[in-house]
């Protein structure tokens, strides 16, 4: 039942912020694997702490003031979700694959606020600060992240490693186990290292996933 809510608010989502959409293209779909294709909506899950990126409309009360972004412990919330989207310079279409070293834009889900990075520091590390930012009709480049696949492959597949390494900073997305006392449920600190390390690889979870393209 959740899913096809999920598979729902997503078909009347997915649409926003891609010129032309197909309408008649092919409906979402759960998949267990497979490449990962921009309009899906989906779950990034931090390897080594397997926390969840999420969000929600709840101010840093540091740094920037932004929207906050922190890892969650559990795999069913639904501030949790992200869609995929290219950058409105890009030919790429929904449901294209992705390959390795493409730009790509997450926008949370619920709020409509874009996964943002820059210098402000992080509010337990002093790193670089992670933030939402901006909406369907505000985004800047502090929204552009690249894609790096681990291990050689060409295209994102669900089984596979990656890391996100900001446009304008240069810092990977990164996580670890350092709790905010504020914010219930285990949350932990997300941030931006401009170092690679294991604590910057993430993998694509739960989601609902749109059926690659045939040929771009």
């Amino acid at each position: 039942m959740a899913a096809s809510v999920l598979a729902l608010a997503v078909a009347l989502l997915i649409g926003a912020g891609f010129g032309g959409v197909d309408r008649g293209a092919a409906a979402p779909v759960e998949t267990e694997g497979g490449e990962v294709t921009y309009g899906s909506v989906i779950k990034l899950m931090h390897e080594k702490t397997k926390h969840r990126l999420h969000s929600h409309d709840v101010p840093y009360g540091s740094g920037s003031g932004q929207q906050s972004v922190t890892g969650f412990p559990e795999g069913d919330d639904s501030n949790s979700y992200w869609i995929i989207r290219p950058t409105p310079d890009s030919s790429s279409k929904q449901g294209d694959a992705i390959e390795t070293g493409s730009i790509i834009k997450l926008q949370h889900m619920k709020t409509r606020r874009w996964l943002h990075s820059h210098l402000h520091a992080s509010p337990l590390s002093g790193n670089l600060e992670v933030s939402c930012f901006g909406g369907d009709e505000l985004s800047d480049t502090g929204d552009y992240w690249r894609l790096e696949i681990e291990g050689g492959g060409k295209v994102w597949r669900r089984d596979r490693k990656v890391r996100l390494r900001h446009i304008d900073t240069g810092g990977y997305l990164h996580s670890h186990n350092k709790k905010y006392n504020r914010l219930g449920g285990g949350q932990q600190e997300v941030c931006g290292v401009r170092e690679k390390r294991a604590e910057n690889i993430w993998l694509a979870a739960e989601g609902v996933y749109l059926p690659a393209n045939l040929s771009k």
